[in-house]
């Protein structure tokens, strides 16, 4: 979005998030459009927003006593914890234990300048985060829970690591645990059993951070261990700051272990967040969320692949060579790079956690992936606010996305709860972090 267009809307949006609800924010359940879905979506013509743009907010609630979101048949969901503070990501030990990252976006460096938080659309940006459940200051701890009985709930829970700056991903590697944190990636040597660690960690190696319109940064290790690779999302829908703002963000970088230097691995991901080793190909892959205000269906969301050196389109254009004509200036030179990513899960559905699923789980859903979608702000129908599962065969997305955690919206279109990291257990149950409920759930088979 140009400067002069969020300056039009900008005092539009604030008036309609100034009044308890007004025709800005249509409420309603999530919506179940196809539009956008699967291996070769249909999308739409771009309708770009007007005076006052798409913004349907589910406002955050928090879970009614006795209820809980629903699974299919066959299995039982508990709170593996509750009364967390922003939970937003979960990470399983070899020994069983689950770390949880408590946080939120980072408040600006002493004297920096904080693109996203200027002037009035900042001031809206904010209102809505903050009724969306994201306005809480951030815990910056690492939490450790224990299920020693099996029972689905955890007896044990700790503060594991405190005074970090915005954690979000974790991956031990060896006898080291890697943390990013908004601004880079620290280590600390970790024990078998340890249930707090208060040493400092040591730098390994910065990532573009600022002012962190996406500031979640998560990392995953390669199968031998010596590479990290992480997820840097974009400073702005599209590149509405300028592209040197941009520099090395909207990307994932692979990361050295030994020596910290890092380069970049893949470009043009406009905000990626989840990834995993599909277990066949042995392939990377990430959920990425796209840019906002093309309308109600348009930018899909997406499942992808990851290939080294592969460029995918953000900001100049989308789902390959699909031209996003607000960009300026253009450049044709690298929209004819843009590959197209392999599988659509919708447009605004915000997915963020990605977990590929074993034999552990029942046969239905024992090959595929399961993903966290956040949910919509900028929707006319709300959409995401659940964790689905896309079936894979010979490595690839083999069907639609099938709905496995649901009942995160009211039927008046409050949200009790925000699914954000996904990860299976040392049992094979699926865990879910939920940033808005403050919950831990665990999915599990049913006795």
């Amino acid at each position: 979005m140009s400067a002069p267009s969020r300056a039009r809307w900008a005092p539009c949006l604030l008036l309609a998030l100034a009044a308890p609800l007004s025709t800005a924010f249509a409420q309603g359940a999530a919506g179940t459009s196809s539009m956008g879905v699967g291996l070769n979506p249909q999308l739409p013509a771009p309708d770009k927003d007007g005076l006052i743009p798409t913004v349907n907010i589910a406002p955050a609630k928090g879970w009614p006593e006795g209820t809980q979101p629903q699974a299919p048949a066959g299995f039982k969901v508990t709170a593996l914890a509750s009364g967390l503070d922003h939970p937003r990501w979960v990470y399983v030990l070899p020994n069983g234990d689950v770390l949880v990252a408590e946080a939120n976006k980072p408040p600006p460096a002493e004297g920096a300048k904080n693109v996203h938080a200027e002037g009035l659309r900042g001031m809206a940006m904010g209102l809505v985060m903050k009724r969306a459940g994201a306005g809480t200051p951030s815990a910056n701890r690492i939490t450790l829970l224990r299920d020693g009985n099996g029972d689905g709930i955890a007896e044990t829970r700790t503060v594991f690591m405190k005074d970090l700056f915005s954690p979000f991903g974790m991956a031990l590697v060896g006898d080291q645990l890697y943390i990013a944190n908004a601004d880079g990636i620290v280590k600390v040597a970790y024990q078998t059993g340890q249930t707090t660690i208060t040493a400092t960690p040591t730098k390994v190696t910065d990532l573009p951070a600022g002012a962190n319109h996406h500031w979640t940064k998560n990392i995953i290790a390669s199968p031998d261990g010596s590479k990290l690779y992480a997820t840097v999302g974009s400073n702005s829908n599209i590149g509405d700051n300028g592209m040197e703002s941009e520099q090395g963000r909207a990307a994932i970088w692979e990361v050295d272990v030994a020596t910290g230097n890092k380069r970049l691995f893949a470009t043009g991901l406009r905000n990626p967040n989840g990834m995993g080793w599909e277990p066949q190909s042995k392939t990377l892959w990430t959920v990425v969320n796209e840019r906002d205000e093309l309308g109600n269906d348009l930018v899909p969301d997406y499942l992808t692949s990851v290939k080294d050196g592969a460029f995918y389109g953000w900001p100049w254009s989308y789902w390959g060579k699909n031209v996003d004509t607000r960009v300026k200036p253009p450049n044709p030179d690298m929209v004819v790079k843009a590959i197209a990513p392999d599988y659509g899960l919708g447009a605004h559905v915000a997915p963020l956690g990605l977990a590929f699923s074993d034999s552990r789980m029942p046969a239905e859903y024992a090959s595929g992936a399961f993903i966290g979608q956040h949910g919509s702000w900028n929707r006319k129908d709300l959409a995401g606010y659940n964790v689905v599962f896309v079936p894979f065969a010979q490595g690839r997305p083999a069907g639609a996305p099938q709905p496995f955690l649901t009942g995160f919206l009211s039927k008046d279109g409050n949200a009790y709860g925000r699914p954000v990291g996904v990860a299976l257990d040392a049992k094979g149950a699926l865990l879910v972090a939920d940033d808005v409920g403050n919950v831990i759930w665990r999915v599990g088979r049913a006795q």
